[in-house]
């Protein structure tokens, strides 16, 4: 069965053929609903408010978060088990999962940087020729001398060559930074070739597909820890040092990339018959990720009614900079009408810290903690609507359905 006809199974079988919803809901999961692994509490309040007395969802829900360290089958199942509600996996948007509409990538030998089951997750997302750090750094062992204790030994007998690596793919933050950081730099100061020596003029530098820009989330611990913005920082840091060139992007994922934005509005049109939505409402934590991401998402909307009668639209990948890379409107169709941000207390943003528009210029500037190619415009990073927690965002967009 496709994606499409399992989800609208889903709500056919309460809404009947001819109902469609006007509303869509974007979660944010850490620091929304959860706190590493605990529930926060306002999380299972809300979810009751938004189920009917079948226990189904009274709104089309897609959980857009920037983990990607696993499937999204086993998020669905622990997002099902930890807030008591039934969760499919067509509902929720990992940081890669836009990967799966790259088809021009499918095909080419790429090198996935991550932790958890990256080569299997690669594979799930159409890539058919996948090179770890782990089978990079068995290959050549030269290349990895940080830590003296885990220097690998030379092989009794020669491997088998690898591929020559065509693409990076950066999953999420990896559990060896420095390992990770020697390898990837090697990939690309040698054009895909890491047994060789740098070339020092490469006439074009490998692409690199990114997910996840969050410089820190929020677990249990009482402050943000270090995501994966972080881990992006030091290899464009080490890459700037050796080359003088800032690395570049080829593609920008996760929140806030406008082509996430795109892919859950699609996942939220599939639950809704393939009806159009008039507003989405997206509640997160983070002001970096989440409202940016989702006032970005509601500029674009506007631009796109706004040129109805221009020529084929397309879906740009990045968020504000040079990443420019498109997908043919076909592909994904954006026609929500609008899309509200609604930032809650509960995780990475501190209600005792002033919102950007409350602050200077020069002071905005020192606490902007997006990634480098994302533009600081005031306005992206002032949320719709602050509330203390999700069930209190439940309860707000309830009552904005229920005056339209």
């Amino acid at each position: 069965m496709t994606i499409s006809a399992r989800l609208l199974n889903i709500f056919l079988a309460v809404t009947g053929p001819n109902f469609f919803f006007l509303a869509g809901v974007l979660f944010d999961v850490d620091g929304v609903l959860l706190r590493g692994g605990q529930v926060i509490p306002a999380a299972h309040r809300a979810f009751q408010k938004l189920l009917d007395k079948n226990n189904n969802f009274r709104f089309p829900i897609v959980f857009v978060t920037n983990a990607g360290s696993c499937h999204r089958h086993h998020k669905a199942q622990q997002l099902s088990r930890l807030l008591e509600v039934q969760i499919a996996p067509e509902q929720v948007v990992l940081s890669h999962s836009p990967l799966q509409i790259m088809k021009s990538y499918h095909d080419k030998c790429v090198l996935v940087s991550g932790q958890g089951p990256v080569t299997d997750i690669a594979n799930t997302l159409g890539f058919h020729k996948v090179v770890t750090i782990e089978q990079l750094r068995e290959h050549h062992p030269l290349l990895d001398m940080v830590d003296h204790n885990r220097r690998p030994k030379l092989p009794s007998s020669p491997l088998k060559t690898l591929p020559k690596i065509e693409a990076i793919i950066l999953f999420g933050e990896p559990i060896r930074w420095e390992t990770n950081l020697q390898l990837l730099v090697d990939v690309l100061l040698t054009n895909g070739s890491p047994g060789c020596l740098y070339e020092p003029q490469l006439a074009a530098q490998l692409p690199v597909l990114a997910c996840n820009m969050d410089h820190v989330w929020m677990a249990e611990a009482p402050s943000p820890r270090f995501g994966h913005g972080m881990f992006m920082l030091c290899l464009e840091s080490v890459y700037r040092k050796l080359t003088g060139r800032d690395l570049q992007y080829q593609a920008l994922l996760g929140k806030p990339s406008l082509l996430t934005y795109q892919y859950a509005e699609h996942l939220l049109r599939l639950q809704n018959h393939n009806h159009k939505l008039t507003t989405i409402y997206a509640v997160g934590d983070n002001l970096m990720t989440d409202i940016y991401g989702a006032n970005l998402y509601n500029r674009y909307l506007a631009r796109q009614h706004a040129a109805l009668t221009t020529t084929p639209k397309l879906v740009a990948e990045g968020t504000g900079s040079q990443v420019t890379m498109a997908i043919p409107e076909e592909d994904l169709v954006s026609a929500a009408a609008q899309c509200h941000s609604i930032l809650v207390c509960t995780g990475v943003y501190n209600p005792r810290s002033p919102l950007p528009s409350d602050q200077s210029s020069a002071v905005t500037e020192t606490v902007f903690h997006g990634h480098r190619d994302l533009v600081l415009e005031p306005d992206l990073v002032e949320p719709s609507h602050v509330v203390e927690d999700v069930e209190a965002a439940v309860d707000l967009l309830l009552q904005q359905e229920s005056s339209t």
